[in-house]
């Protein structure tokens, strides 16, 4: 099964959003994160975390990207109940056993996103329609194999 995972190719995630999502966590488009917020009225990091914000499962911080990535049955039940948990301690859901089944739709929704090769990147963009409905669009990113392109850029390790 395919969920997406953050990843960072850089630090600036944790200082676009207020609080970052860790490299390697499972995650959702997390939508739902503003369902109660009043969106005209984002500003700054909360604003950039709604626009283009996926939200980490363990953290329940934000990333910027996320890649396709394959995990086992355990871990994808292991964190429909984080994000159940989480809807109960967050968001006030009556209890675990009514947060279950809309956590798993999240991660059923998530993992309908990734019918990619495994390490595609995803972004998501978020937007508000005039009746004031949150749309989101999904960008594809497929990573480039060919041997005979140079690269443009490499990543290294912050030096701290």
């Amino acid at each position: 099964m395919k969920l997406p995972r953050v990843i960072r190719l850089d630090q600036s995630d944790v200082y676009a959003f207020e609080r970052a999502a860790e490299a390697g966590e499972l995650a959702v488009p997390g939508g739902f994160a503003f369902a109660e917020a009043d969106l005209p009225a984002l500003e700054g990091k909360r604003q950039l975390a709604f626009r283009n914000g996926w939200l980490g499962l363990d953290s329940f911080g934000h990333a910027s990207l996320v890649e396709v990535a394959e995990v086992s049955e355990a871990d994808f039940f292991a964190a429909v109940e984080r994000l159940a948990r989480h809807f109960v301690e967050r968001y006030g859901a009556p209890e675990l056993g009514a947060a279950l089944p809309v956590a798993r739709q999240e991660l059923d929704e998530a993992s309908g996103l990734c019918g990619h090769p495994v390490n595609t990147l995803l972004s998501v963009e978020r937007d508000v329609t005039e009746a004031g409905e949150i749309v989101e669009r999904f960008r594809v990113i497929q990573p480039e194999r060919a041997q005979d392109h140079a690269p443009i850029w490499r990543i290294v390790e912050d030096p701290d």
